[in-house]
């Protein structure tokens, strides 16, 4: 955990150029969703986020885009010694700890429901997503007029995050309140995302959050976004709904669901909303 912080700081306090190596923009004017840089730009009157990003998939193995894959860094420490991390390396490793992770976490969600064991793993296929995003909040001169990231809730089915242990920023929203969520070093925050949202008919719910900026202080975040096989369609269980539960939500094509997320974040929008009946 601690390689992984370490880096991508050193990651985004390379100079500009270097970082553009891996930037998100092909032949410079169109957006990919992997690489470095911002969240795409879909029109003038956007409102902008306070943050710069490095997105990855990282399973299946077979479909990672390894140029976009920082290798080797050097930077600054804080006793000043130059250092130099093998960033694929260190993220293999760590995604590889936190996949097993959410699998040993799909049966015990599985069992709270009354749910077979096996029952979220068998939905997951054998081509499921997961991507990685590595989040950077430099300070802000004007804290008050602007997110670190919008207010928004994750399309996945589960995510796992590291926050820097050092700086706050994540609030939750509940019951129309929004909550600090407490750092503490070397804990992985487990937030339940959109998907689980829907086969869980509504019984757990996706949480709405945000990153609010701080005017003194940078800080680092990574995430890690577990997803259905993109190509499945998912719907609530059917031994979560009979005459006193109806389906609350539709079925959707995960495909589908995840190009409308981004439409939708950028609008300042909930794609859940689109998924209920």
């Amino acid at each position: 955990m601690d390689a992984v912080m370490e880096a991508s700081r050193g990651f985004f306090r390379q100079p500009l150029e270097e970082k553009q190596r891996y930037t998100n923009m092909a032949d410079g004017e169109h957006f990919q969703l992997e690489g470095y840089g911002n969240d795409r730009v879909a029109s003038e009157g956007q409102v902008l986020d306070w943050c710069d990003r490095l997105y990855l998939k990282v399973e299946p193995q077979d479909e990672r885009n390894l140029p976009l894959w920082p290798t080797h860094l050097s930077f600054q420490t804080t006793s000043r010694a130059r250092a130099a991390f093998l960033c694929r390396d260190v993220l293999q490793e760590f995604t590889a700890e936190c996949t097993r992770l959410k699998d040993r976490l799909l049966p015990e969600m599985a069992k709270l429901l009354e749910l077979d064991d096996g029952y979220f793993g068998d939905q997951f296929g054998d081509k499921a997503d997961t991507h990685a995003r590595f989040s950077y909040y430099p300070p802000c001169p004007r804290p008050d007029l602007v997110f670190g990231l919008k207010p928004h809730s994750d399309g996945s089915f589960v995510t796992l995050l590291m926050v820097d242990s050092g700086v706050g920023g994540l609030q939750v929203l509940r019951d129309g309140v929004w909550y600090d969520v407490p750092t503490r070093p070397h804990t992985l925050l487990i937030n339940l995302g959109d998907q689980m949202e829907i086969m869980s008919n509504g019984i757990v719910r996706s949480p709405v959050h945000r990153v609010v900026t701080n005017a003194e202080k940078e800080r680092l975040s990574m995430a890690l976004f577990y997803s259905v096989d993109p190509e499945r369609e998912i719907q609530p269980a059917s031994k979560l709904i009979d005459e006193n539960h109806p389906a609350l939500y539709k079925k959707v094509k995960i495909k589908e669901y995840v190009a409308g997320l981004y439409e939708h974040f950028s609008q300042g929008k909930m794609v859940i909303d689109t998924a209920r009946i």
